[in-house]
């Protein structure tokens, strides 16, 4: 792979977990390593086997405002994270790949025995406890259903269970913390995957650098898929 034309090279911006990990496929995909493993190192910014290709690694929340800023070229993040953060930042983001990695669906669930359904139909207003804010918002508006939101950043399972909410909006992959936490899925909102996000002015100062990979990572998606 080229090295780029710019003294700096290209950043991509990162979290860790299996986003991070389900990264390095399409990365060896496009002939690049990465030799240093993010949860065993403390290192933040991490080389490759590319010279002209290092990586950063930030909260997954924080991957759209560092692609957005400029402080990273481009970025890969889940809709969910994307979605809340183009309704708090008006977008800005080029997402020119679905990556289709780390899958899962964002979901309402309840504690077992709760009677959604009917407490859907009986109008009555709902306290829903969530991270993602705006997805839950626009889905019950979109029902016609009244909602009080409880933004919570963590342990979301625990509040049907302490009586803070009637229900959750979260991420589900397999199911088994709800089950484990005797909690049940009853509506899902919308699947996730990650998408590659690139930043606007990258794009055009550093195509000749950023565009393969670009396309890279499409073919190794696709492949993978």
């Amino acid at each position: 792979m080229s090295t780029p034309t710019l003294d700096k090279p290209l950043t991509l911006a990162l979290s860790k977990g299996r986003i991070f990990e389900e990264t390095l496929p399409l990365l060896a995909e496009a002939g690049i390593d990465v030799p240093e493993n993010p949860e065993s190192s403390r290192k933040l910014i991490l080389p490759t086997s590319d010279p002209g290709l290092r990586l950063i690694i930030v909260r997954a929340s924080d991957v759209p405002t560092y692609v957005q800023y400029g402080a990273a070229d481009f970025g890969i993040a889940g809709k969910d994270v994307l979605f809340e953060h183009s309704a708090e930042n008006g977008g800005g983001l080029y997402q020119p790949v679905d990556l289709n990695i780390a899958r899962c669906r964002l979901c309402v669930a309840v504690r077992e025995g709760f009677d959604y359904q009917e407490a859907v139909l009986q109008g009555s207003r709902l306290r829903v406890a969530t991270k993602y804010v705006q997805a839950a918002r626009e889905h019950f508006a979109r029902k016609g259903v009244y909602v009080d939101i409880i933004k919570l950043y963590g342990s979301m399972e625990l509040a049907p269970l302490v009586g803070l909410a009637d229900a959750i909006v979260d991420l589900v992959s397999t199911g088994g913390t709800l089950r484990a936490n005797h909690l049940v899925e009853v509506e899902e909102i919308v699947p996730i995957s990650s998408r590659l996000i690139v930043n606007q002015a990258s794009l055009k100062t550093r195509s000749r650098d950023l565009q393969p990979l670009i396309d890279a990572f499409a073919r190794a998606s696709h492949s993978s898929a």
